[in-house]
């Protein structure tokens, strides 16, 4: 068992594709398409590190990091990025761990910075412990909340009827209204006609109360990525073959992500995201059975009115702690500032 770090996926062993695929079960942000997508965006100063535990030819653990400038390693990640952890083998954990934190403490790095994390997330609380017993200081750092929705085998019926009644009665009331003013059409496209079709996404994007996207790129090959696997679901309402509200979701391994959502603010008195919302939460509790929705990150207030509970993320930062007396809290104090930035 040793320690390696890759620095470009062809070095990958092919063996790491099952560590992938078994953690994408957890997560599609922790599937190999989703980090291979990242490490395309990385800036010019920025360098990916996938950092390794090899048993023969089987990899038991990959730790995504990437580097800039300075002596901190980050976890690799996106603006984007609503979740972060650490790919782990079932087998030989503790001997595992303790090899990926001896090969970490030989890196010429000062501290990790893994973010955003799950508080219940039994890889990385393994990974602290281990690296805490190694001699590391480890703090978590509150970043944000995340509302999501257990649907426990409700049908989108009984799931409405527990939704706050201000809201049934919005979406009802907001339908008559729009298709007795001017009708109104929604499209769902999955598969590859997702990539198709993104152009009128951009046209409600741009024509909504949010900036240009500012990493269309990103998206347009992230959707393309997921596409292929038969995640993307894109739910557009036209009126009069006019896109005026489009939602970008992603639905695998019995969860659902509510990744980017718009609409055109000059209809906004018709509510066309609350019907479109509402339409997309019929598909994927009924038709694609999911056992989980996911808004991601944020917390808007709208967002209470369509899930059924909140949870908090956070940043695990890692120091290396054989410095002089007050370096170790100096520099966890620059952590938090580095995190106040993002």
């Amino acid at each position: 068992m040793k320690f390696v770090c890759y620095t470009d996926w062809n070095q990958l062993p092919e063996s790491a594709n099952a560590l992938f695929l078994q953690a994408e079960k957890d997560s599609l942000f922790f599937s190999r398409p989703w980090f291979e997508n990242v490490a395309t965006a990385l800036n010019d100063d920025e360098t990916m590190a996938l950092a390794c535990v090899v048993a023969g030819s089987k990899v038991m653990a990959i730790l995504p990091l990437m580097k800039s400038a300075g002596n901190i390693g980050y976890a690799l990640k996106h603006r984007y990025t609503p979740l972060y952890s650490l790919l782990l083998a079932k087998d030989d954990q503790q001997q595992v761990l303790a090899c990926l934190v001896e090969g970490l403490h030989q890196l010429p790095l000062e501290a990790l910075l893994l973010e955003p994390v799950a508080d219940k997330d039994g890889h990385l609380e393994g990974l602290q412990g281990s690296m805490q017993a190694a001699g590391f200081g480890c703090d978590r750092l509150f970043r944000f909340y995340n509302w999501f929705l257990r649907v426990q085998g409700q049908s989108y019926a009984e799931y409405m009827a527990a939704r706050p009644a201000k809201l049934r009665n919005t979406i009802s009331r907001k339908k008559r209204k729009l298709e007795r003013e001017h009708g109104y059409d929604i499209h769902l496209f999955s598969g590859d006609d997702v990539p198709h079709k993104m152009p009128d996404y951009y046209a409600v994007y741009s024509a909504s109360w949010k900036a240009n996207e500012q990493y269309a790129g990103f998206v347009d090959t992230m959707v393309a990525r997921f596409s292929k696997a038969g995640w993307s679901r894109l739910a557009i309402l036209y009126i009069k073959e006019q896109p005026v509200a489009a939602q970008l979701w992603f639905v695998g391994h019995g969860k659902a992500s509510i990744f980017r959502l718009a609409y055109d603010k000059a209809w906004k008195p018709y509510s066309p995201g609350s019907i479109l919302t509402s339409f997309l939460m019929e598909y994927v509790i009924d038709t694609d059975k999911v056992e989980e929705i996911d808004f991601l990150t944020g917390n808007d207030a709208y967002k209470q009115d369509w899930m059924s509970d909140r949870r908090e993320r956070f940043a695990l930062s890692c120091v290396k702690s054989v410095k002089p007396a007050g370096w170790y809290e100096r520099f966890v104090a620059s952590l938090k500032r580095i995190l106040k930035k993002q």
